[in-house]
Protein backbone atom coordinates (compact mmCIF):
# COMPACT_ATOMS: atom_id res chain seq x y z
CA UNK A 1 0.00 0.00 0.00
CA UNK A 2 1.39 3.64 -0.88
CA UNK A 3 1.63 6.02 2.34
CA UNK A 4 2.07 8.78 -0.11
CA UNK A 5 1.06 9.62 -4.13
CA UNK A 6 1.65 12.82 -6.00
CA UNK A 7 -0.71 12.94 -9.30
CA UNK A 8 -0.02 15.14 -12.33
CA UNK A 9 1.68 17.68 -10.21
CA UNK A 10 2.40 20.94 -12.37
CA UNK A 11 3.80 23.87 -11.44
CA UNK A 12 5.18 27.05 -12.99
CA UNK A 13 6.79 29.67 -12.04
CA UNK A 14 6.74 33.03 -14.47
CA UNK A 15 7.88 31.69 -17.67
CA UNK A 16 9.17 28.52 -15.83
CA UNK A 17 7.43 24.93 -16.02
CA UNK A 18 8.96 23.43 -12.72
CA UNK A 19 7.07 20.87 -12.44
CA UNK A 20 4.94 19.24 -15.59
CA UNK A 21 2.78 16.48 -14.98
CA UNK A 22 4.28 14.25 -12.26
CA UNK A 23 3.11 11.49 -10.66
CA UNK A 24 4.98 8.95 -8.16
CA UNK A 25 3.89 6.78 -5.93
CA UNK A 26 5.21 5.99 -2.23
CA UNK A 27 5.02 2.38 -0.78
CA UNK A 28 4.89 2.61 2.92
CA UNK A 29 7.88 1.45 4.97
CA UNK A 30 9.93 2.12 2.40
CA UNK A 31 13.13 4.20 1.42
CA UNK A 32 12.20 5.87 -2.07
CA UNK A 33 15.53 7.59 -3.71
CA UNK A 34 13.97 11.56 -5.76
CA UNK A 35 16.69 11.75 -8.06
CA UNK A 36 18.00 14.09 -11.18
CA UNK A 37 20.06 17.05 -12.02
CA UNK A 38 20.19 20.46 -10.62
CA UNK A 39 17.22 22.43 -11.43
CA UNK A 40 15.17 19.35 -12.64
CA UNK A 41 12.70 20.05 -9.66
CA UNK A 42 13.12 18.14 -6.88
CA UNK A 43 13.03 20.52 -4.03
CA UNK A 44 9.70 22.11 -5.75
CA UNK A 45 8.32 18.95 -5.43
CA UNK A 46 9.24 18.37 -1.70
CA UNK A 47 8.45 22.41 -0.96
CA UNK A 48 5.09 21.10 -2.18
CA UNK A 49 4.54 17.79 -0.13
CA UNK A 50 5.05 19.94 2.69
CA UNK A 51 2.23 22.43 1.53
CA UNK A 52 5.20 25.74 1.83
CA UNK A 53 4.20 26.17 -2.08
CA UNK A 54 1.06 25.20 -3.36
CA UNK A 55 0.60 22.97 -6.78
CA UNK A 56 -0.72 25.22 -9.99
CA UNK A 57 -2.37 21.53 -10.81
CA UNK A 58 -2.90 17.97 -9.62
CA UNK A 59 -3.64 16.13 -6.46
CA UNK A 60 -1.62 15.02 -3.50
CA UNK A 61 -2.91 11.88 -1.19
CA UNK A 62 -1.31 10.89 1.74
CA UNK A 63 -2.81 7.26 3.89
CA UNK A 64 -4.97 7.30 0.71
CA UNK A 65 -6.86 10.44 1.50
CA UNK A 66 -5.67 14.40 0.05
CA UNK A 67 -3.14 15.47 1.56
CA UNK A 68 -4.56 18.30 4.25
CA UNK A 69 -2.48 21.05 5.83
CA UNK A 70 -3.31 18.64 9.75
CA UNK A 71 -1.38 15.92 8.28
CA UNK A 72 2.20 17.93 8.28
CA UNK A 73 2.20 17.20 11.85
CA UNK A 74 2.88 14.07 10.50
CA UNK A 75 5.74 14.72 8.48
CA UNK A 76 9.41 15.68 9.41
CA UNK A 77 10.83 17.77 6.55
CA UNK A 78 15.30 18.23 6.74
CA UNK A 79 15.47 21.01 3.68
CA UNK A 80 18.43 21.25 2.15
CA UNK A 81 19.10 25.05 3.21
CA UNK A 82 20.07 24.25 6.97
CA UNK A 83 18.57 27.05 9.69
CA UNK A 84 19.14 27.08 12.97
CA UNK A 85 18.86 30.61 15.76
CA UNK A 86 22.86 31.09 15.91
CA UNK A 87 22.34 33.17 19.18
CA UNK A 88 20.11 30.56 21.57
CA UNK A 89 21.36 27.54 23.26
CA UNK A 90 21.48 24.02 21.55
CA UNK A 91 19.24 22.68 23.60
CA UNK A 92 16.93 25.23 24.26
CA UNK A 93 16.71 25.35 20.61
CA UNK A 94 15.77 21.90 20.43
CA UNK A 95 13.35 21.53 23.30
CA UNK A 96 11.66 24.78 21.45
CA UNK A 97 11.23 23.04 18.08
CA UNK A 98 10.48 19.41 19.63
CA UNK A 99 7.54 21.17 22.12
CA UNK A 100 6.32 22.64 18.51
CA UNK A 101 5.73 19.34 17.23
CA UNK A 102 2.96 18.17 19.77
CA UNK A 103 6.00 16.78 22.40
CA UNK A 104 5.35 17.54 26.10
CA UNK A 105 8.52 19.32 27.99
CA UNK A 106 9.13 15.59 29.73
CA UNK A 107 8.64 13.24 26.36
CA UNK A 108 10.79 16.11 24.08
CA UNK A 109 13.84 16.44 26.94
CA UNK A 110 13.79 12.45 27.50
CA UNK A 111 13.64 11.92 23.50
CA UNK A 112 16.58 14.52 22.87
CA UNK A 113 18.82 13.52 25.44
CA UNK A 114 18.74 10.20 24.42
CA UNK A 115 19.48 11.81 20.59
CA UNK A 116 22.38 13.77 21.73
CA UNK A 117 23.86 10.61 23.39
CA UNK A 118 23.44 8.55 20.32
CA UNK A 119 25.15 11.61 18.16
CA UNK A 120 27.96 12.23 20.72
CA UNK A 121 26.79 15.82 21.26
CA UNK A 122 25.30 15.48 24.68
CA UNK A 123 28.20 18.09 25.52
CA UNK A 124 26.86 20.63 23.61
CA UNK A 125 23.71 20.84 25.63
CA UNK A 126 24.09 24.42 27.05
CA UNK A 127 26.92 25.77 24.32
CA UNK A 128 25.07 28.46 21.43
CA UNK A 129 24.40 27.13 18.31
CA UNK A 130 27.20 28.78 16.79
CA UNK A 131 29.69 27.61 18.55
CA UNK A 132 29.11 24.24 16.71
CA UNK A 133 30.85 22.99 13.69
CA UNK A 134 28.31 23.16 9.99
CA UNK A 135 28.29 18.79 11.33
CA UNK A 136 27.08 19.39 14.38
CA UNK A 137 24.94 21.62 13.73
CA UNK A 138 23.43 19.59 11.06
CA UNK A 139 23.22 16.48 13.18
CA UNK A 140 21.13 18.92 15.45
CA UNK A 141 18.62 19.68 12.93
CA UNK A 142 18.44 15.87 11.74
CA UNK A 143 17.39 14.96 15.30
CA UNK A 144 14.87 17.96 15.32
CA UNK A 145 13.35 16.46 12.08
CA UNK A 146 12.78 13.05 13.65
CA UNK A 147 12.06 13.76 17.19
CA UNK A 148 8.25 13.41 16.20
CA UNK A 149 8.92 9.86 15.09
CA UNK A 150 6.39 10.74 11.70
CA UNK A 151 4.89 8.59 9.91
CA UNK A 152 6.78 10.37 6.68
CA UNK A 153 9.80 11.24 6.68
CA UNK A 154 11.97 13.95 3.59
CA UNK A 155 15.48 14.79 3.53
CA UNK A 156 16.59 17.06 0.83
CA UNK A 157 20.45 15.74 0.53
CA UNK A 158 21.08 14.77 4.09
CA UNK A 159 24.49 13.91 4.01
CA UNK A 160 25.88 17.12 2.61
CA UNK A 161 28.95 18.60 4.71
CA UNK A 162 28.91 15.26 6.68
CA UNK A 163 32.34 12.82 7.03
CA UNK A 164 32.15 9.61 6.26
CA UNK A 165 31.58 8.23 9.88
CA UNK A 166 28.53 10.69 10.54
CA UNK A 167 27.20 9.89 6.82
CA UNK A 168 26.82 6.06 8.07
CA UNK A 169 25.41 7.13 11.56
CA UNK A 170 22.63 8.45 9.51
CA UNK A 171 22.82 5.71 7.12
CA UNK A 172 22.08 3.76 10.30
CA UNK A 173 19.85 5.87 11.79
CA UNK A 174 17.66 5.93 8.25
CA UNK A 175 17.48 1.98 8.04
CA UNK A 176 16.62 1.68 11.26
CA UNK A 177 13.25 4.24 11.35
CA UNK A 178 12.25 2.70 7.78
CA UNK A 179 12.46 -1.13 10.07
CA UNK A 180 10.59 0.79 12.73
CA UNK A 181 8.03 1.71 10.10
CA UNK A 182 8.70 4.81 9.06
CA UNK A 183 8.63 5.92 5.41
CA UNK A 184 11.43 8.08 3.96
CA UNK A 185 11.77 9.83 0.47
CA UNK A 186 14.86 11.64 0.47
CA UNK A 187 16.83 13.74 -2.32
CA UNK A 188 20.44 13.00 -3.28
CA UNK A 189 23.45 13.38 -5.86
CA UNK A 190 25.19 10.57 -4.02
CA UNK A 191 24.16 7.24 -6.52
CA UNK A 192 26.11 5.33 -3.65
CA UNK A 193 23.68 5.68 -0.94
CA UNK A 194 20.77 5.08 -3.17
CA UNK A 195 22.06 2.08 -4.32
CA UNK A 196 22.53 0.99 -0.63
CA UNK A 197 19.55 2.45 1.07
CA UNK A 198 16.42 2.76 -1.40
CA UNK A 199 13.87 0.35 -1.99
CA UNK A 200 12.34 2.56 -5.04
CA UNK A 201 13.06 5.86 -7.28
CA UNK A 202 12.36 8.50 -9.43
CA UNK A 203 14.30 10.07 -11.71
CA UNK A 204 13.17 13.71 -12.49
CA UNK A 205 14.86 15.94 -15.34
CA UNK A 206 13.68 18.70 -17.28
CA UNK A 207 10.43 19.15 -14.85
CA UNK A 208 9.39 15.25 -15.81
CA UNK A 209 9.68 11.89 -14.34
CA UNK A 210 11.75 10.16 -16.83
CA UNK A 211 12.04 6.87 -15.03
CA UNK A 212 10.28 5.42 -11.83
CA UNK A 213 10.20 2.09 -10.27
CA UNK A 214 11.94 -0.22 -7.38
CA UNK A 215 15.75 0.22 -7.79
CA UNK A 216 16.40 -3.72 -7.88
CA UNK A 217 13.64 -3.93 -11.25
CA UNK A 218 15.43 -0.92 -12.50
CA UNK A 219 18.98 -2.02 -12.78
CA UNK A 220 17.63 -5.74 -14.31
CA UNK A 221 15.90 -3.67 -17.14
CA UNK A 222 18.96 -1.61 -17.67
CA UNK A 223 21.46 -4.74 -17.90
CA UNK A 224 24.02 -4.77 -20.49
CA UNK A 225 24.54 -8.93 -20.75
CA UNK A 226 27.42 -8.52 -19.18
CA UNK A 227 29.16 -10.65 -16.81
CA UNK A 228 32.74 -11.07 -14.74
CA UNK A 229 34.84 -13.79 -14.62
CA UNK A 230 37.43 -14.58 -12.63
CA UNK A 231 39.61 -18.08 -13.94
CA UNK A 232 42.93 -19.70 -13.93
CA UNK A 233 44.56 -21.87 -16.51
CA UNK A 234 45.39 -19.91 -19.26
CA UNK A 235 46.03 -15.69 -19.66
CA UNK A 236 44.28 -14.58 -22.18
CA UNK A 237 40.56 -15.79 -23.27
CA UNK A 238 40.12 -13.82 -26.82
CA UNK A 239 41.51 -16.77 -28.69
CA UNK A 240 38.81 -19.13 -27.14
CA UNK A 241 35.64 -16.80 -27.03
CA UNK A 242 33.58 -17.25 -30.34
CA UNK A 243 31.74 -13.88 -32.39
CA UNK A 244 29.01 -13.98 -29.58
CA UNK A 245 31.15 -12.99 -26.79
CA UNK A 246 33.08 -9.81 -26.60
CA UNK A 247 35.72 -9.62 -24.27
CA UNK A 248 35.53 -5.73 -22.97
CA UNK A 249 38.47 -6.13 -20.41
CA UNK A 250 41.07 -8.41 -18.93
CA UNK A 251 43.57 -8.10 -15.68
CA UNK A 252 45.17 -10.30 -13.36
CA UNK A 253 43.99 -9.83 -9.74
CA UNK A 254 44.60 -11.67 -6.66
CA UNK A 255 47.07 -14.48 -8.47
CA UNK A 256 43.94 -14.93 -11.21
CA UNK A 257 42.81 -13.36 -14.22
CA UNK A 258 39.60 -11.19 -14.23
CA UNK A 259 37.58 -10.85 -17.28
CA UNK A 260 34.64 -8.45 -18.56
CA UNK A 261 32.42 -10.59 -21.73
CA UNK A 262 29.50 -9.09 -22.95
CA UNK A 263 27.08 -11.35 -24.52
CA UNK A 264 25.09 -10.96 -27.58
CA UNK A 265 21.32 -11.35 -27.25
CA UNK A 266 21.51 -14.92 -29.32
CA UNK A 267 23.56 -16.15 -26.66
CA UNK A 268 22.99 -16.84 -22.61
CA UNK A 269 25.06 -17.15 -19.17
CA UNK A 270 24.92 -20.94 -19.93
CA UNK A 271 26.54 -20.78 -23.30
CA UNK A 272 29.49 -18.69 -22.03
CA UNK A 273 30.01 -21.07 -19.71
CA UNK A 274 30.21 -23.90 -21.26
CA UNK A 275 32.38 -22.01 -23.62
CA UNK A 276 35.14 -21.27 -21.02
CA UNK A 277 34.83 -25.03 -18.84
CA UNK A 278 37.07 -26.86 -21.05
CA UNK A 279 39.97 -24.26 -21.05
CA UNK A 280 39.90 -22.53 -17.49
CA UNK A 281 39.11 -22.82 -13.92
CA UNK A 282 36.29 -21.04 -12.66
CA UNK A 283 36.83 -19.33 -9.07
CA UNK A 284 33.99 -16.13 -9.58
CA UNK A 285 31.47 -15.90 -12.25
CA UNK A 286 28.65 -12.84 -11.80
CA UNK A 287 26.42 -10.49 -14.16
CA UNK A 288 27.43 -6.64 -13.82
CA UNK A 289 24.17 -5.42 -13.64
CA UNK A 290 24.10 -1.36 -14.47
CA UNK A 291 24.60 0.80 -11.56
CA UNK A 292 22.16 3.70 -10.75
CA UNK A 293 25.01 6.35 -11.81
CA UNK A 294 24.96 4.74 -14.75
CA UNK A 295 21.67 4.68 -15.46
CA UNK A 296 21.17 8.26 -14.51
CA UNK A 297 23.68 9.53 -16.82
CA UNK A 298 22.10 7.34 -19.69
CA UNK A 299 18.55 8.46 -19.06
CA UNK A 300 19.47 12.03 -18.59
CA UNK A 301 21.54 11.71 -21.80
CA UNK A 302 18.65 10.17 -23.60
CA UNK A 303 15.99 13.01 -22.40
CA UNK A 304 18.91 15.70 -23.33
CA UNK A 305 18.41 14.31 -27.04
Amino acid sequence: MNLFEASNITKQFSNHTALDSVSISVPGQSIYGLLGPNGAGKTTLIRIINMIIAADQGEIYFSGNLLQRKDIERIGYLPEERGLYKKMKVGEQAMYLAQLKGLSKTEAYNRLKSWFEKFDIGSWWNRKVEELSKGMQQKVQFIVTVIHQPELLIFDEPFSGFDPINVELLKEEILKMRAAGSTIIFSTHNMASVEELCDNIALINNSKVILEGAMDEIRKTYRSNSYRVEFSGIKDLAPILPERFRLMEQLATNGHTEARIRISREANANELIDTLLPHINIHRFEEILPTMNDIFIEKVKEDTL
